[in-house]
């Protein structure tokens, strides 16, 4: 969606309209914390992001995998930076080229600081000069593709402070095409305002997007200050100064200065407010309060559908999806990302030539060995497993090996039903309860347009041992209303279900639509599925040292185990999936795998939740 767009909907209906910038972090472990960082921070609400360009090298190419990352696996709509510095016109047409693959539709055009060993700016051969040029390529290139956004300068820039011939630039960068303006980040309301006007009177009607930069601590907030020539307000100084020693009170204080600036903006017309984040959450959530502009059950995120949405290129027209990667989005998007058969344009058929290898995809799992276990623990006993699943049911952790994303707010209905479960060795890997009917605006369960109703079957995903799955099996088919798949590791397949046909697990009825179908399960994504969930088990494994209890436990498990998905097929009532497993107790709940010396077979272990010298432990602290 065009950035022009959101804002002239933002105009339109009046509701609280904000965007984040992010920069590249300089490691690769910092690269993977804003991922997960940029997603939490999606739950506040931003109508988009952008992600900075870094001049030449290693920093230029992450900001083009940033937006591939940030539109195609986390579905968040991006604008990408990008300056003419150290760019010739190949660099240029490439980063261009990745970006629209990506489904990026906004562009910010910036000509871009000199490189630190340079004492002014100078442009690249046969690169371009100023940042109109970059403006009119992108036009001449692309047509109306890309929303260009281009920068303005209230307080002038570092090497021009002459506000006559800013404007002067301003106007020829906005009629070689762009689209929107962003500003650099100020402090001083009252000269934006007039600098606004000024704006308008040379003639230059775009939208413009005011930066503002939240305050973390003392030192950062006078640093960036005084790096972009930022003039601070009097009364600011005065109120921060006492306390630049305390950040807790630097930040309280500073939420309040930042948000009275942000109404004064408003009040002058503007409608959209664009966040510099400096790839911290804390500093601008506090300023989103102060404004009362989070969510809220009053007012909730809206989605187009129960899942979140890829915004790949030609991803964006995508309505159904299996239940099974309900909590592995970026997997599933890269699964199918370039599986060539669309099954009535839905989802990737693993009867496709380019279905691929697993681990073509690099979707196992994330994190260190060191960082897993210090995660999960080095689990001794099915116990173990299940008490840590417990522990993710009441959000006292946030990820398992199966779940990339916190317990669902919906899960809270069937929460104790779950817990139970696992309590007695039955793993839950995936659910969703029973919904009649709830309006579209529901803030738990709500999708897709307003008044409109939404519904879905109960639905249960879990790893049960070849123990159990026996007499699970017999109750299944022994109640009507449900259906199962059920397979283990080398791919034994069982199921109930009559025929491949996809099974709608969510549906919603709006007015003037066909009903919408977007989550189902059926055969052959199940199969699919099953691989990743066998191998995110077994890479959980290797966290481990060979032979230790952890690693024969989960490895055990992985090849022994069943993953059964089972569906309620009466939408009214969550009881009966939890009825028909009622009283099921995993007999090898608290027994220790044995660990043996491989040079001569002595058991250094313990068996069935008892030390080698008879001490009692009950599986629970066991280990060699």
């Amino acid at each position: 969606m065009h950035i022009r767009e959101m804002l002239a909907d933002a105009e339109r209906t009046g509701a609280p309209s904000f965007s984040f910038e992010y920069f590249p972090p300089k490691t690769a472990q910092g690269v993977q914390n804003l991922y997960d960082r940029m997603e939490r921070m999606h739950s506040f609400g931003p109508k988009f992001i952008d992600i900075t360009w870094g001049a030449g090298g290693r920093i230029a190419e992450l900001t083009c995998e940033m937006v591939v990352q940030a539109q195609t696996y986390l579905g968040l709509e991006t604008c990408m930076h990008l300056t003419c510095t150290d760019m010739g016109v190949e660099k240029v047409d490439d980063a261009l080229t990745r970006a629209y693959k990506a489904g990026c539709t906004n562009i910010l055009a910036l000509r871009g600081d000199p490189p630190r060993e340079q004492e002014k700016w100078e442009a690249a051969d046969g690169g371009f000069r100023y940042a109109r040029d970059l403006v009119e390529h992108i036009r001449k290139s692309y047509g109306t593709h890309f929303d260009i956004g281009v920068a303005g300068y209230p307080e002038g820039c570092d090497d021009n402070k002459d506000e006559e011939l800013l404007l002067d630039h301003l106007k020829e960068k906005v009629d070689m095409g762009a689209t929107f303006i962003v500003t650099q980040m100020f402090y001083d309301a009252d000269n934006f305002v007039r600098w606004v006007q000024k704006v308008r009177a040379r003639g230059i009607n775009v939208p413009i997007i005011p930066g503002i930069m939240p305050i973390a601590t003392y030192a950062s907030f006078l640093r960036r200050a005084n790096h972009m020539n930022c003039k601070i307000p009097e009364e600011w100084m005065e109120r921060l100064e006492p306390v630049k020693n305390d950040d807790v009170a630097v930040r309280d204080i500073g939420k309040t200065l930042v948000a009275e600036l942000c109404r004064k903006i408003l009040a002058a017309g503007i409608h959209h407010l664009h966040f510099y984040t400096m790839n911290l959450a804390q500093a601008t959530r506090m300023v989103l309060e102060e404004l009362d502009w989070m969510p809220s059950p009053d007012r909730p995120l809206k989605q187009a559908l129960p899942w979140k949405q890829s915004l790949g290129l030609g991803r964006r027209s995508e309505d159904v999806r299996p239940i099974f990667w309900r909590n592995r989005n970026k997997s599933y998007v890269a699964r199918t990302q370039d599986w060539d058969e669309f099954p009535n344009g839905r989802w990737g058929d693993s009867r496709s030539p380019a279905f691929g290898e697993l681990d073509a995809y690099g979707i196992g799992l994330t994190g260190t060995n060191e960082q897993n276990r210090k995660k999960w623990g080095e689990p001794t006993c099915i116990r173990d497993i299940a008490d840590l699943f417990v522990r993710y049911l009441k959000k006292e952790i946030e990820y398992l090996p199966w779940s990339e994303a916190p317990v669902a707010d919906e899960a809270d209905v069937i929460k104790n039903d779950l817990i139970a479960l696992n309590k007695r060795g039955l793993i839950t890997v995936n659910s969703q309860p029973a919904v009649n009917g709830v309006k579209s605006t529901h803030p738990v369960h709500g999708w897709g347009p307003s008044n409109g109703y939404v519904y879905q079957k109960a639905y249960l995903e879990l790893l049960v041992s070849p123990d159990l799955f026996p007499e699970i099996r017999r109750r299944i088919e022994n109640h009507p209303d449900l259906t199962y798949h059920a397979v283990t590791k080398s791919g034994t397949l069982e199921t109930n279900a009559r025929s491949e046909a996809p099974n709608a697990v969510t549906w919603g009825v709006f007015p003037g639509k066909e009903i919408v179908q977007p989550t189902i399960v059926e055969r052959i994504s199940f199969l699919a599925w099953k691989d990743e969930a066998f191998q995110l088990g077994s890479d959980w494994a290797r966290c481990y040292e060979s032979n230790t209890p952890s690693r024969l436990l989960l490895d055990d498990i992985m090849s022994k185990w069943y993953l059964v998905n089972i569906v309620n097929n009466d939408f009214h009532e969550n009881g009966t999936l939890f009825e028909v497993l009622s009283g099921l107790e995993d007999p090898n709940l608290n027994k220790v795998h044995e660990v043996k010396e491989a040079a001569n077979g002595v058991s250094n272990g313990v068996t069935n939740g008892v030390h080698a010298n008879g001490d009692a432990t009950n599986g629970v602290e066991a280990s060699t």
